[in-house]
This record gives structure tokens, C-alpha cells and sequence, in this order.
């Protein structure tokens, strides 16, 4: 086994005069491929830093095998000495290698010759993936990398690194980018790091399992300490010596539950609708809007009724937000007309964040209201129509009184978000418009946030390049696609794939019968035609896989749970790393080919209904 690139051992950390790691140890090698999960607020961008030699410890080390090259892709990169993203993106290379960042630049659709000043933070982003991938090292650490990416991004990522020699450790809120490419998971939890040798896919029945371990030894610690408690009360009288250590071992055990380190949470987020709107909530007729020669959408119609969730979806720049804010009124359209429907009180989450001022304290956030002219005093603040210290509620979204007296300046960009939830939470609405919630929050967060969502009264439109979390909120999914194309899909992501592969062109003929004076005579005795569709019903290669797929998903279900069981071995990857290396191999062929099954069970039984219908 090769020995690991990078290793830390034993480090501590402190921030702000708060215990952030103590005792940390890690190491990983050339083959991991690992997620680095945690709350928000744990340390995982910190921890990374480290890792990259740009955060110095406290105390412990930090070790890299002689000539490893390892690169790290901060949330925010520094472009401001380059004239050009394309300058940036090749920085690392010789001129005869530029044409590395030339491919990842095209890869990423990556303007080379935009101004990095004039960019956007998605377009940022795309220069310094493009510069990590071009530059090929042996290590490369990820700080959330899917942030401000389109999908198309995201998934032009996901092949780049699911190809790549190099091992690579990262951030992501992504369910589906983490599940998709990583192998194992080093999990941050109060100061510690917990490490798994399987993917994050495994991680949150794993994450379960050691909190009720930890819940059962807890309660275990209790019973003993209340018996040493008793028998100290009311024992009878022996020896003086056994009296002595037995207070000893109670004073111990006391120590014990004092200095554990209590579990976090979920932060109490709550969601209250207020008065119902009316049935209709927006109808769109034949809207348009284009500024100058680009067309933003055209002749687009769609109506939203109470309850429903929308997403819109689409490459950067389309005009997501556009279409957007002209459904929510905040922007008239050139042609056709939106109208709003009766007793709507909506609440707005926008993805630049800048309904919150960095130079203000959390306490003056929270206790200003700009539409009654308050600015930020006072103590109280009004949750959904009751009263509420500022600190109490800022304490159900887990910050603590140190944090809501300091700046906004100072919280990570994963609290930055969950103190815009905070503030639009704390007031009634029946309309709720999320523009990008997703970019930052931890993954307990988003389960939260999905729950509320859920059992939300209210309507919700929804801007997410998130899949996994479109797929578990939305009910209508809205494709834009460049050119003024908009069109409204049942569903959520995985359902709009499916309806779209299936109105392309090339599925429409793949499905269409042959005109019966182009089909040639059959001759007597000769086997079915295995690629014609005849009448309304699927051809008999259609059908035959159709009926053949059941049993193959069943088959590689079942290889998928023994895969599962022989990784979960816990000392597997120190006895045999190399058989952990391989049936870790086999069991992401293994997903891929179920996703890939069952998408075409999906297809096939899909255009059987149609055509029978």
C-alpha cells in the first residue's frame, strides 16, 4: 500500500477564543477519494486550510510526501492580478501545456478572454476549476466546488474528477455530487474527525448509528452514576478504603458526563403560512422579455395554484431569475401579463445574500424592519406575530449570545444562509421564493429545510442547481434553455430528464411505426422484427427488455447489499486494502449500472403507457 500524500496528526485549533479542532488526526493517500462532512460552523473549510498549509495549527503536524504536488481550490478565489480568466486558468501551465487549460476551460464554458473584475462568482469559480484540472496535481482539496455552478457544470465536474488519477478530498452540500464520486468520508464532529471507508452515500445511516451508540452509553453513564449516588447515601457502612474509592470512582464518573461533549441539534426552523392565499396564485399569459438583442423567454404561459412547488432550472445567465422576479411582480414583462392572485404575503430568500449587511451585528439583523422604518433596536423581535427575544431565536438556528453581538462579517457562508432563513422565517407567508437556498448549508440543514417545505401551506417557487433537493421539493420543474425557450415539465429534475430524453427527436422516431408502404413483405417463418414498432405497442426487443429488467434490478440490488456488508467490515481497509480498494470499485459499477437500469425500466414503461394509452 502506498503510503499517504498528506497526513495530520494530532491537531488543534483554536478561533476566536473557541475550541474549533483538538486532537485531529487524518491521512490521506493518492487513491482516496473522500468527502469532508460536518455542520455548519465545524471547521471543514478551516480543516482544509490546513490541509493546504494555509491555516497554521496550534499544535500538531502536518506532513506531505516529499514532491507531492497538492492543490487547493478556496470558495473564493483571488483572480485580481490576472487580466483575463483565461490568463488565470493557464498560470500554472508552460506554453506548449496551455492547451490543457483550453480544455477545461471549453469543458466548463469558461469565457478566457472576460475581465475577472466584471465576472460573476460562478465564472470565477469555472477559471479556478479549469486551473486545478489543467494543472493535474497528485492532491486536490475542494472547498464547495458546485457553488454558483449550472448543471451542466456540475455534471462536466463530476466526469472530470470520476476520471482523474489524482485522490482528492471535498466540501459540497450535494447530495448527488457526493454520492456519485466519493469513496470514503471523514466526518468533523465536535473537534473530532470520524473516518469511513465508504462513500457518503453510507454516511447518514453511519452518522444515525454512532449518535444512538453514543446516546446508549450516555444513558448507561446515568444508571451507573445514580446507583454510586445511592449507595453513597444510603450503603451500609464497610471499609473506610472502599468507601474512599468508590467516591473516587463517582467523582470520576461525574467528570466524565461533564466534559462529554454534547451533540448538536438540528436548529429549530419553523415555517407558518398565515392566511391562505387564493386557489390561483400566479398565471403568466404569453409573456416576454429580452434586453437588447437577447431573448430571455418567449411567449412563455404557465399558472401556479395554492401549494404548488415550482423549480426553474437552467445554465447560468439564462435568465432564471428574470422569469423569476416578473412572476412575483417585481418586474414587468415587454409583451403579454402576469397576474397575482389575492391575499399573497411572500417572503424572499435571494442568492446574493444582500438583504443582510456584513458590517452589522446578527442582534441588529434580526430586530430591523426597513418597510416600519426600524433599524436594528431593541431586544424583541416578532415571530410570526409573537414575541421573541433576539438571542432566544437566534439560538434555534443555533447561534449562540457571542455570535449574535459580533458582525455578520464573521459567520461562514453556511451561517450566513441559515440567519437569512432566521429572518425570513420569523414573518408569515404564503408565498415563499427561494433563490438559490441551497449553496452553503450543511446537509442536516437541508433535511430540515426539505421537511419544512414539505409540510409548508404555502406555494414555493424554487431556483436550485441542486438536483437531489429538486427531485425531493418540487412538483413542477421549469427548463430554461437559452433563446427564449421555457417549458413547464410534471415533476421534479430525474422527471424532466426522463420527459425530455423522450421529446427528443431522435426518441420520437426511435418510437414512431414505420409508414406501412417503406415496411418490406416478411417473409413466411422469420422472427419477429426486433427493432420495428408495430401498431401502438412496443417492438419485441422493447418488450423482452421490459420484461427481462425487473429480475436484473432485483440481481444487482441484491450484489449492491453484499458489496455493502463486506465494506462495512470495520477493519476491512487496514487487513486488505487492496480487496477494499476493489469491491469499492465494484459496487460504484454496480450503482451505476442500477441507476442506469432502472431509468430505462422507467423509459420503456413510460412509452408503453403512451402508446397504449
Amino acid at each position: 500500500m502506498a503510503p499517504p500524500l498528506l497526513t495530520l496528526t494530532d491537531v488543534a485549533l483554536t478561533w476566536g477564543g473557541t475550541p474549533l479542532f483538538n486532537g485531529v488526526t487524518c491521512a490521506v493517500g493518492r487513491e482516496d477519494r473522500a468527502a469532508l462532512v460536518g455542520r455548519n460552523g465545524s471547521g471543514k473549510s478551516t480543516l482544509l486550510k490546513i490541509m493546504a498549509g494555509q491555516v497554521q495549527m496550534d499544535k500538531g503536524e502536518r506532513f506531505a510526501q516529499p514532491g507531492a504536488r497538492i492543490s487547493y481550490l478556496p470558495q473564493d478565489p483571488d483572480l485580481s492580478a490576472y487580466p483575463t480568466l483565461g490568463d488565470y486558468a493557464a498560470a500554472d501551465l508552460e506554453e506548449h501545456e496551455r492547451y490543457k487549460a483550453e480544455i477545461a476551460m471549453e469543458g466548463l464554458e469558461v469565457r478566457a478572454e472576460a475581465d475577472p473584475a466584471s465576472a460573476s462568482g460562478g465564472e470565477r469559480r469555472r477559471a479556478a476549476l479549469a486551473r486545478l484540472l489543467a494543472d493535474a496535481p497528485d492532491l486536490m482539496l475542494l472547498d464547495e466546488p458546485t457553488n454558483h455552478l449550472d448543471i451542466s457544470a456540475i455534471e462536466y465536474l463530476e466526469s472530470a474528477l470520476s476520471e482523474t488519477k489524482a485522490g482528492f478530498v471535498l466540501i459540497s452540500h450535494d447530495r448527488a455530487f457526493l454520492s456519485k464520486l466519493t469513496r470514503s468520508t471523514l466526518w468533523i464532529d465536535r473537534g473530532q474527525t470520524r473516518r469511513l471507508e465508504q462513500g457518503f452515500s453510507a454516511f447518514e445511516d453511519w452518522r444515525d448509528k454512532v449518535f444512538e451508540e453514543e446516546e446508549a452509553k450516555a444513558h448507561k453513564l446515568d444508571r451507573q452514576i445514580k446507583r454510586e449516588e445511592h449507595w453513597i447515601i444510603h450503603g451500609v457502612s464497610g471499609r473506610r478504603k472502599r468507601n474512599v474509592r468508590r467516591v473516587a470512582e463517582l467523582a470520576t464518573l461525574r467528570e466524565q458526563k461533564r466534559t462529554a461533549i454534547a451533540r448538536q441539534g438540528p436548529a429549530a426552523m419553523a415555517l407558518e403560512s398565515g392566511q391562505a392565499s387564493g386557489k390561483l396564485v400566479i398565471e403568466a399569459k404569453e409573456i416576454s422579455k429580452s434586453f437588447g438583442d437577447r431573448q430571455i423567454v418567449e411567449n412563455f404561459s404557465l399558472k401556479i395554484q395554492r401549494r404548488d412547488r415550482v423549480a426553474l432550472v437552467g445554465p447560468n445567465g439564462v435568465g432564471k431569475t428574470t422569469l423569476l422576479k416578473m412572476l412575483i411582480g417585481e418586474m414587468q414583462p415587454d409583451q403579454g401579463s402576469v397576474r397575482i392572485g389575492a391575499n399573497l404575503e411572500t417572503a424572499v430568500f435571494d442568492q446574493s445574500r444582500a438583504q443582510l449587511n456584513l458590517e452589522a451585528s446578527l442582534w441588529a439583523t434580526m430586530t430591523e424592519d426597513p418597510d416600519l422604518g426600524v433599524k436594528g433596536a431593541g431586544d424583541q423581535i416578532m415571530v410570526r406575530g409573537r414575541p421573541k427575544h433576539v438571542v432566544g431565536y437566534l439560538k434555534e438556528f443555533l447561534f449562540d449570545e457571542r455570535q449574535a453581538r459580533g458582525p455578520v462579517a464573521a459567520l461562514s457562508g453556511g451561517e450566513r444562509a441559515r440567519l437569512l432563513l432566521a429572518k425570513i422565517m420569523a414573518r408569515m407567508s404564503n408565498l415563499l421564493v427561494l433563490d438559490e437556498p441551497t449553496n452553503d448549508l450543511d446537509i442536516e440543514t437541508l433535511d430540515l429545510l426539505q421537511d419544512l417545505l414539505a409540510d409548508y401551506d404555502g406555494t414555493l417557487l424554487l431556483v436550485s442547481h441542486d438536483r437531489d433537493f429538486i427531485d425531493r421539493v418540487a412538483d413542477t420543474t421549469i427548463a430554461m434553455e437559452g433563446e427564449g425557450q421555457a417549458v413547464a415539465y410534471a415533476g421534479g429534475w430525474s422527471d424532466y430528464q426522463v420527459q425530455k430524453r423522450l421529446s427528443t427527436p431522435g426518441a420520437a422516431r426511435a418510437v414512431k411505426p414505420l409508414p406501412a408502404k417503406s415496411a418490406p413483405p416478411k417473409p413466411s417463418g422469420t422472427e419477429p422484427d426486433e427493432t420495428r414498432t408495430v401498431g401502438k405497442k412496443l417492438s419485441f426487443k422493447q418488450e423482452r427488455r421490459l420484461a427481462l429488467l425487473p429480475e436484473e434490478i432485483d440481481r444487482l440490488i441484491a450484489e449492491i447489499g453484499k458489496l455493502e456488508e463486506f465494506l462495512g467490515q470495520a477493519d476491512l481497509y487496514a487487513r486488505e486494502p487492496k480487496k477494499f480498494h476493489q469491491a469499492n470499485e465494484l459496487l460504484t459499477g454496480r450503482r451505476e449500472k442500477l441507476t442506469a437500469a432502472e431509468e430505462e425500466w422507467m423509459e420503456l414503461e413510460e412509452l408503453r403507457e403512451t402508446l397504449t394509452a
